[in-house]
């Protein structure tokens, strides 16, 4: 047959035979036909037309074989690969899932593989700046990130993900295998083996750019802030150093690869400079040997199928030997200038054979070039390696060089220093021989001026003695009289008053030590006048003799008064001691009587709601069950606070006031619990509510009798709880068999109920944005300036937010019509609504509060543009759509499948929304700072008297102030704690409808 009919394309034969049922590695030519084949046709259209064909699923070596190719494909074959086979995402993890359920073989192993080629799918969907084989430089790294810090966070977050997909299947072919005899050798242990030459590839260039992002994550953020990150790196640090060395060891891996090691220890990323020590672990493939896996075979039907341009060139060479004529009649053999058939038979042949060794040798040629270039882009990654890091050391080099200039700088001016110094030292010593000189002269001198002014010294500290004992003496006097009189009209200010008289001698002490000081530096001064003025110091000193003599006839007369004035003090203290006496007994009957009118109190308290039971006619209301059962549960805490105040008080009596409290506590608690006991029984049948009844009343008699038992006198053995306990647990039971087991709720009304509220939430936030754009024509109207810009600023952000939750709403309409749609079955909408009745008052009540917020944003928000409202009220709308807008993410994931794209458009709009909120608060405070910058008061003209009366009116104010806001917290506690209710009343939370009752610190408050 000269001309055989067309046969497959080379691609499909070799995809066939790359994947097979056969437990063998795949060979090398087929997988480099298949990825020539991407290239040729710019895409895999071939490659799934006919993996689409094959059994995947029933086998699983052939699942294996398909991840191994596709793996190749992703790495080397053309970018249009990724996109053609995005479409069957799901079709891989479904078939991960399937696999996923077999623990042995190669089931678990395909399962993981699925995984990690939908891992590494969508990071290249979300990154589309790496290639597939991830060979990337660090200024395309750089750009990666886009200059920015979050861009680089969440970068080393997807890489860390992508990187635990391959060490997991790392660690799971290692597991699968038998290590314990030389599995590389085998042919199915190369079957599982093959793929993890991908990986290492894969591994290699992960490490390397986590380390780099890592190091450039330091140098922007804090360090507890990646934290999280660097206790990921080490873990998986630590797997991939044990698998690479591993690796290393295996027969199967060192002819085909080489496998670089990782350095013992990790890198430090608080150190910066430990990015010059880091060395990127280069993987290197050696070149191929012949072998025969790698020599290409020439089919027999391939022969025959040549392309036009190998037919027309076999033509002309035919017709070049045997002329024209003959290649118009090829078949006219017997005119052929007496050729015979058989001699051009063998020609032809011979021409075939020559053809198909060009196209091995061009098959050679092509392969060889392509090894020879994944080479050169090898030494190409380790030169710019090199190059980085003699870049860095360069850069080392140049600050080192700078650091010394600077020093070599100021040791030149501290020589200078040093010089002018030394100079100025021999000018300083010549001056101080000069003056050593005139010192020696002047000491002479001032020698006989220190004779003559000690002789007077000593004389005026004889003098000055006398004066000051004398002196201190009539002060002591007066000072113990001024205590005297002090102590008996206020004991309690003694020692006050004694530590002001003493800082007052203190301070006479010191006026007499500065005269004195004075004195002598006249004499100092009068030292050459010394002579003629011994007389004048002689008569004072006669005068000051006389002074002495009065002033010792004084501190007797007041030696006499003090001893009288003791005598009085200790009538005084006397009495004071009576008096005190007195007053404890006093004391003790008031705390007696405190303790029995409390009693006496809690006892009426207790009777009147015992009464009650006896007029059922003044029970308007009827009670719930869980109040009740709140309430007993408070009843119980107070009696054990109760019991230890009793103790406290009988250890120190003066300690009341904590058993005053628990006994009106315990009062007012077992009253609310016989009221509430008697209005639950007009709810109950007839035998709990007699029963209830009969119990509430055996309660309040047993504590009547408890509050009797307690006496001042006896001790805690004589009050007993364990009755009232007993009848506690009693009404417990009770309250327990009377809860309420359900709620009904008009449920058929649900499902128009949310339509209508998602409607009117979608309508709300259209009315809101169309009034944003009203307001923010008006502002530029009628504002100028800075308030014009503030007000652009706010109203743009609060377009961007409503904008933001338009999408949101879409996302969940979407969202919760994808729900209904897969899990109502063959039931309608209204009556899945009915169904889930809980979900369904969760996302009405959640689009109620999105309008809403929505609305009153908008009208604070005119009111900060008009100039009558205030940036913090905005603030405050911000916060609450953000808290809304979570809650409806909230209520709409929770029936939602975790894969499903409209939860996914759901939560990034929600993020979306969060930054919008961010962005209103951001530009509100921006521009409340901004306003409040023009607003600068000026002090500059105020008199002191005026600085002095505006400092007290802000005193006034700030306490004014603070007030308010105690008020306003309490306020805003009291209006969450309401809210929750209503909302718990509204949306079903609780199946009672009234609220507990308060804990025993909040009623002990209450009663307060």
């Amino acid at each position: 047959r000269m001309f055989p009919n067309p046969e497959p394309p080379p691609e499909t034969v070799s995809i066939n035979k790359a994947i097979n049922t056969q437990e063998v590695a795949v060979k090398e030519k087929h997988a480099r036909t298949c990825i020539l084949g991407t290239h040729h046709e710019k895409g895999a259209q071939t490659f799934w037309s006919v993996v689409n064909r094959l059994p995947l699923s029933s086998n699983a070596v052939l699942c294996w074989k398909f991840c191994h190719v596709f793996h190749k494909l992703l790495r080397d074959g053309h970018p249009n690969v990724l996109k053609d086979s995005l479409r069957y995402r799901n079709e891989l993890s479904d078939m991960s899932r399937m696999w996923g359920h077999l623990s042995e073989g190669y089931g678990q192993l395909c399962s993981i593989y699925l995984k990690l080629l939908r891992t590494k799918m969508e990071y290249h969907t979300k990154n589309p700046r790496f290639p597939g084989n991830l060979q990337m430089s660090d200024r395309q790294l750089d750009e990666a990130g886009e200059s920015d810090v979050n861009n680089f966070f969440q970068l080393t977050v997807e890489m860390f993900d992508y990187l635990e997909c391959e060490l997991n299947l790392f660690q799971t072919v290692f597991n699968s295998l038998d290590m314990s005899r030389s599995v590389s050798v085998t042919a199915a242990g190369q079957c599982r083996l093959a793929p993890l030459i991908q990986v290492i590839l894969d591994c290699s260039h992960l490490y390397d750019y986590t380390v780099k992002l890592l190091f450039k994550l330091h140098s922007c953020l804090p360090a507890d802030t990646l934290q999280g990150h660097r206790d990921r790196f080490m873990e998986q640090f630590t797997k991939l150093k044990e698998l690479f060395y591993r690796s290393s060891n295996l027969q199967y891996f060192k002819r085909l690869i080489q496998i670089p090691q990782l350095p013992e220890n990790p890198p430090n990323f608080l150190r910066a400079s430990a990015l010059s020590e880091h060395i990127s672990p280069v993987v290197v493939i050696p070149a191929e040997t012949s072998s025969p896996d790698s020599e290409p075979v020439l089919e027999k039907d391939d022969l025959m199928d040549m392309d036009a341009s190998q037919q027309s060139l076999f033509d002309n060479k035919f017709d070049d030997i045997f002329g024209s004529s003959f290649s118009s009649d090829p078949f006219n053999f017997n005119s052929q200038n007496g050729v015979n058939k058989d001699e051009k038979d063998h020609l032809i042949e011979r021409l075939y054979r020559e053809i198909s060794g060009l196209k091995a040798q061009l098959e050679n040629m092509k392969t060889e070039s392509q090894r020879v270039v994944l080479q050169l882009k090898g030494r190409v990654s380790e030169l710019e390696a090199e190059l980085a890091e003699q870049q860095h050391l360069r850069q080392q080099a140049a600050d080192d060089c700078e650091f010394l200039r600077a020093e070599l700088d100021e040791l030149r001016r501290q020589r200078e220093d040093t010089e002018k110094a030394q100079r100025s030292l021999s000018e300083i010593e010549r001056k101080a021989q000069a003056n050593e000189q005139r010192y020696s002269k002047l000491k002479e001198k001032y020698s006989e001026l220190v004779q003559n002014h000690a002789d007077l010294l000593r004389k005026n500290a004889e003098v000055t003695k006398q004066v000051s004992v004398a002196r201190q003496a009539q002060v002591d006097l007066e000072r113990e009289k001024k205590q005297l009189e002090d102590s008996l009209e206020r004991i309690s200010d003694q020692g006050q008053r004694k530590t002001q008289e003493q800082l007052e001698v203190l301070e006479s002490l010191k006026q007499e030590l500065a005269t004195s000081q004075r004195e002598l530096q006249v004499l100092q001064g009068s030292l050459e006048t010394s002579v003629q003025s011994e007389a004048n110091w002689a008569a004072q000193i006669a005068e000051l003799e006389k002074e002495r003599d009065s002033l010792v006839s004084g501190a007797a007369h007041r030696d006499e008064e003090l001893s009288a004035l003791r005598k009085e003090l200790q009538d005084t203290q006397l009495k004071l001691a009576s008096t005190e006496e007195s007053m404890c007994q006093l004391a003790k009957d008031q705390r007696k009587m405190l303790l029995v009118g409390s009693r006496k109190a809690a006892e009426q308290v207790i009777q009147d709601a015992l009464n009650q039971l006896e007029e059922p006619p003044l029970i308007s209301c009827a009670g719930s069950a869980d109040h009740l059962l709140s309430t007993v549960t408070s009843i119980s805490s107070c009696i054990e606070q109760l019991e230890k105040s009793w103790s406290q008080y009988l250890a120190c009596p003066e300690d009341i006031s904590g058993l005053l409290h628990s006994i009106t506590l315990l009062a007012h608690l077992t009253s609310d619990a016989i009221s509430h006991g008697a209005s639950t029984s007009l709810r109950a049948p007839p035998e709990p509510a007699d029963s209830l009844t009969e119990t509430c009343k055996q309660y309040g008699r047993e504590t009547l009798a408890y509050l009797a038992s307690l006496e001042e006198e006896g001790t805690l053995e004589n009050a007993e709880s364990t009755a009232m306990r007993n009848c506690l647990s009693k009404i417990k039971a009770i309250g327990e068999e009377l809860l309420p087991r359900g709620l009904d709720i008009k449920q058929e009304e649900l499902g128009d109920l949310v339509d209508k509220e998602m409607a009117a939430t979608s309508a709300a936030i259209e009315t809101a944005t169309a009034r944003i754009e009203e307001m923010l024509s008006k502002s530029r109207a009628g504002d100028t300036g800075v308030k014009l810009e503030v007000n652009e600023r706010i109203l743009g952000c609060c377009t961007s937010l409503m904008q933001a939750i338009q999408v949101l709403i879409v996302a969940s309409k979407d969202l919760q019509r994808e729900i209904v749609e897969s899990g109502r079955g063959t039931a309608s909408p209204k009556e899945f609504y009915a169904k889930n009745s809980r979900w369904t008052e969760g996302l009405i009540s959640a689009s109620k509060a999105v309008g809403w917020g929505a609305t009153v944003m908008v009208d604070a928000a005119d009111l900060v543009v008009q100039g009558r409202g205030k940036f913090e009220e905005l603030m405050v709308c911000s916060h609450e759509i953000a808290a809304s807008t979570a809650q409806l993410v909230a209520a709409s994931k929770v029936k939602a499948d975790k894969d499903s794209p409209n939860l996914a458009q759901l939560q990034q709009a929600s993020r979306g929304v969060n930054q919008a909120t961010a962005g209103v608060v951001a530009s509100t405070i921006s521009g409340k700072s901004q306003i409040e910058e023009t607003d600068n008061m000026d002090f500059s003209s105020m008199t002191l008297t005026q600085i002095k009366r505006q400092e007290m009116d802000s005193q006034v104010r700030v306490l004014e102030l603070e007030n308010e806001l105690q008020k306003e917290r309490q306020k805003l506690g009291e209006l969450r704690k309401k809210h929750y209710e209503l909302a718990g009343v509204a949306e079903g939370w609780e199946e009672g409808t009234e609220a507990s009752p308060p804990t025993l610190q909040e009623a002990v408050t209450e009663k307060e």
